[in-house]
């Protein structure tokens, strides 16, 4: 069993919650985004994709990955 330093899991946890509230973030702006885009019948195949993409790096950002040590 390997010891890690406790300065290396508290910037290990700041890291990590920075990606999830940055996946967060940037999913609801594209979610926002598609919408908008979905409004018109031209950009509505493009605004599905982003608004799902959007929706796809929201659920994942608020998933959290735990490591078992």
């Amino acid at each position: 069993m390997t010891h890690i330093p406790a300065h290396r899991s508290i910037g290990g946890f700041f890291v990590g919650l920075v990606e999830h509230t940055a996946f967060v973030v940037l999913g609801f702006v594209l979610m926002v985004v598609g919408l908008g885009l979905s409004v018109t019948m031209i950009m509505l195949p493009v605004g599905l994709v982003v608004g799902l993409l959007g929706f796809a790096m929201f659920v994942g950002g608020l998933t959290v990955h735990m490591d078992q040590s």
